[in-house]
């Protein structure tokens, strides 16, 4: 190995150090606020430095905004939130054109959605047309008004949270919307001995309002692009494609996952591999995301609701352990 060579790896070695310490220090913290929930924060933090958008559905009260917000405030980066409801419209979400007197011309307003980090609110209770407003900013990080497009800053992620669609007053999201968010996370009721853990720690105070900023814009920045770099094998990337392609031709699902839902998975197992101090990829850090990235994509022959959504996460289980590992490189 030259000496160029070596500087470089070692410069890749200090990034993932890097990303490792700063990651550590946001999951400790977030779980001051969300007790005994480690692997719903690490999936959280996984899509932020994956460049992805995350989706928190459960039940009401057990701590999804919480979790969306701890997380938008361990970041030193803009933040905004938008509560969702029946009457909100579309130019709430992405801005308006208004006319100005001064200059006698139109000067676009923007919305909300221009921010870092965007916490959507139970974003099940907008009508299908204002959750439409989010799709082209999920994909294509812009938003056109009046034929004009603007870009969304960067980094740029959305954290949205709904409740199930049992729930009353909610409408089911359309799946080319599902299928822009990277991961789908539940939280669940928490264990007895968390739940007085909360109790106490909320006698006086939340914890939230002792969470300040852990990481610059800058130091994200820095950390997202050492998620990039991370290696990925011929064989790890057959390994993922073999699963996906299996959810397409399973007899008990209507509609398996997407192509996009491939290229989410391996930016989510790289991610998860330099939380976890590696550069480069390997057949379990893509078991471990199969289930949030892909379950909510997929689509039951016959079956809806909330027992679909575990259906759908039990197939994916079944398929991961029933897809062996290649061993050898693919021809080129």
């Amino acid at each position: 190995m030259t000496t160029t060579q070596t500087t470089a790896a070692d410069s890749t070695l200090m990034e993932l150090g890097e990303v490792q310490h700063h990651a550590r220090t946001i999951l400790d913290a977030i779980g001051t606020v969300i007790d005994g929930k480690a692997g719903a924060i690490s999936t959280a933090l996984t899509v932020l430095l994956a460049e992805g958008h995350l989706l928190i559905e459960d039940v009401p009260g057990v701590g999804k905004t919480q979790l969306a917000r701890a997380l938008a405030k361990a970041v030193d980066a803009s933040v905004s939130r938008i509560q969702f409801t029946p009457d909100l419209l579309p130019s709430d979400i992405t801005g308006v054109s208004i006319f100005d007197r001064q200059s006698n011309d139109f000067e676009f307003k923007p919305g909300p959605v221009f921010a870092n980090i965007v916490i959507g609110d139970e974003i099940n209770r907008a009508s299908p047309k204002t959750q439409s407003a989010l799709l082209e900013s999920l994909e294509e990080r812009q938003v056109t008004v009046d034929g004009i497009s603007h870009p969304l800053p960067t980094p740029f992620l959305v954290v949205a949270t709904q409740n199930p669609v049992e729930m009353e007053g909610t409408y089911s999201l359309p799946e080319a919307q599902r299928d822009r968010f990277m991961a789908r996370i539940s939280l669940g009721y928490p264990d007895a001995e968390s739940e007085l853990r909360m109790l106490r720690q909320r006698e006086t105070g939340s914890p939230l309002d002792a969470l300040t900023p852990l990481v610059s814009l800058e130091q994200l920045r820095r950390m997202i692009a050492a998620v990039r770099a991370v290696y990925v094998a011929r064989v790890v990337e057959r390994y993922a494609v073999d699963i996906v392609q299996a959810t397409r031709v399973h007899p008990d699902l209507r509609l398996g996952a997407s192509p996009r839902a491939t290229l989410q998975l391996m930016r989510a197992a790289k991610s998860w591999a330099a939380l976890n101090g590696r550069g480069f990829v390997i057949p379990d850090d893509v078991d471990a995301l199969s289930g949030p990235v892909l379950g909510h994509r997929l689509i039951l022959a016959g079956r809806s609701g909330a027992g679909a959504v575990s259906a759908a996460y039990d197939i994916v289980e079944s398929i991961v352990r029933a897809t062996p590992v290649p061993l050898d490189e693919p021809a080129s």
